[in-house]
């Protein structure tokens, strides 16, 4: 059923950031003035003696429990995870069973139009925890290799920041994929900056990508049990028969991967203590290439070792919730299920799946990397209980984008100017949680393919520039670099160009979308 209301929200966060006061106290750092500008009020380190406080808060928070105690905070981002790919999204229950992302459905809220803000990873990874797109920084397409370096600015608010600020403890478990230190990323050394200099009290982590040629974790700011700065890379290979970095530390089987990861994010969980708010930021590797489902999982799904591999997802969300249940924290934790991108078609083990009946991207045209729906469209699941109603449906079109906006009206912080951070966020916490609300929250989105064309939707438009920013892109996607305008609501499929019955939308379109680029944001 679709949520769309006709009337405004209490729950709307103001975009002018609170004027800020100061208590005499100790000295604080330039970085510590640099985050209080950027946050007003909501940014501002009280002072006391005792070293740096809490956040003040200008407004009340929607998610504050009885007491003012802060509600727990899981993000799980799957990786390559496409919308007709798990059973509350129309999975052929005999090909695949997601009984505890299905789970996370009937005990919470389900989008139908959530959509990531690339078709690839990295750029996404940015956005979700930055909100801002990251076609604004110098990666303009395609995604970050395994020696960039740290591409969040340590000075610039992310979703962990700001939480911690509030006095959360924050961890990020999983595929990293944002880069390490300030140059040329050196295995051998400390990998600062890092997740810790943008917000994240812990990391264990996969560098990159499942199968990278690193080979190794992460934990702390260093590689998990590095032995020395020796490089051995005609030691190591990865699934692909190529090289890894030699690093001079225990290497990853890839099947263990998703059981690892899964185990830490459990013990981080386990070690939480209520009272105390948390934020985890859990990025399973699954379902990225390499297929490698675990002993746990192999050979359980009709649809091959890919929905072998769409199991052992699933079983790791389950151990999650499990982890929950069992400190009794369910109930004062909001979980946020997604994906960084659509599935993709690559490999014999997707073929294999598509061919036994599973259509990964659902409904939609195109896969990761493209420009069209498939690459886009991901599963979005909202769980809080008691607060966000159970088993239903909401059709409000989103963007992970828009995180860190709803993540401030959830928790009670004004968001920075939008000059200055959180550019393209915008707050969809009505919709989270089922509050009437003039829609739509979001009036327009920008969308940005692999080889950086840019696509913008508004009602049911979507306008395709087709101005490949990629110098060489591959003729494979040649269909994509071409203006070109589709109704989605009456062309779910983008089988059909409509851009010459349209010319007054399609010069609206153009104009926005140039306007969003020309002045640096998109929030309005």
């Amino acid at each position: 059923m679709s949520m769309k209301q006709n009337s405004d929200s209490s729950l709307q966060v103001s975009n002018r950031a609170s004027q800020a006061q100061y208590k005499v106290g100790t000295p604080i750092s330039r970085r510590d003035v640099m985050r209080r500008s950027l946050f007003g009020a909501a940014g501002l380190l009280l002072t006391d003696g005792l070293g740096l406080g809490a956040l003040t808060m200008s407004q009340p928070a929607a998610g504050a429990k009885p007491g003012g105690a802060k509600p727990n905070i899981v993000i799980i981002l799957a990786d390559d995870l496409g919308w007709g790919s798990v059973g509350c999204y129309g999975a052929d229950p005999k090909l695949v069973r997601t009984p505890n992302i299905d789970r996370l459905a009937q005990e919470g809220r389900r989008f139908t139009d959530a959509n990531t803000a690339s078709s690839v990873c990295s750029p996404t990874r940015y956005a979700l925890l930055t909100g801002r797109c990251c076609w604004r920084t110098s990666l303009k397409y395609e995604v970050l290799n395994v020696n960039a370096p740290l591409h969040i600015e340590p000075t610039r608010p992310t979703i962990a920041s700001m939480l911690k600020q509030l006095g959360y403890r924050t961890a990020v478990v999983g595929k990293w994929h944002l880069g390490y230190q300030s140059e040329k990323t050196d295995y051998t050394q400390p990998l600062r900056p890092g997740p810790q200099d943008v917000g994240f009290d812990y990391q264990f982590a996969v560098p990159s990508n499942h199968g990278d040629a690193t080979g190794v974790y992460v934990e702390g700011e260093r590689v998990a049990g590095l032995r020395s700065t020796t490089l051995s890379p005609d030691k190591y290979k990865n699934w692909r028969g190529q090289r890894r970095l030699g690093l001079d530390a225990p290497q990853r089987v890839d099947e263990d991967v998703m059981p690892t990861l899964t185990d830490k994010a459990a013990a981080w969980l386990r070690q939480q203590e209520p009272g105390k708010p948390f934020f985890l930021y859990y990025a399973p590797v699954s379902v990225h290439n390499p297929i490698t489902p675990s002993a746990k999982t192999r050979g359980s799904s009709a649809a091959g070792a890919y929905g072998d591999w769409i199991h052992e997802l699933d079983r790791s969300v389950g151990a999650v919730l499990a982890a929950l249940d069992e400190k009794g924290l369910a109930k004062d934790t909001l979980v946020l299920f997604t994906s960084d991108n659509g599935g993709e078609f690559f490999g014999e083990e997707q073929a294999a799946a598509q061919a036994a009946g599973l259509k990964p991207m659902g409904p939609f045209k195109g896969d990761k990397h493209t420009v069209w729906e498939g690459g886009f469209r991901v599963p979005y699941i909202v769980r809080w209980p008691g607060r966000v109603p159970a088993d239903t449906v909401c059709d409000e079109m989103i963007s992970l984008t828009d995180t860190f906006a709803t993540i401030a009206a959830f928790v009670g912080a004004p968001l920075p100017p939008v000059k200055d951070a959180a550019e393209d966020s915008f707050n969809v916490l009505p919709a989270w949680l089922g509050q009437k609300h003039k829609s739509p929250l979001r009036p327009h989105m920008i969308v940005h393919s692999a080889d950086g064309v840019f696509a913008i939707r508004r009602g049911p438009w979507k306008w395709i520039e087709g101005k490949p920013a990629k110098p060489k892109p591959p003729e494979a996607r040649r269909d994509e670099f071409h203006p070109q305008l589709y109704h989605l609501g009456s062309d779910i499929g983008e089988a059909v160009d409509v851009q010459d019955s349209n010319p007054a939308v399609v010069a609206e379109l153009n104009a926005l979308l140039n306007r969003c680029r020309e002045r640096a944001y998109s929030r309005e």
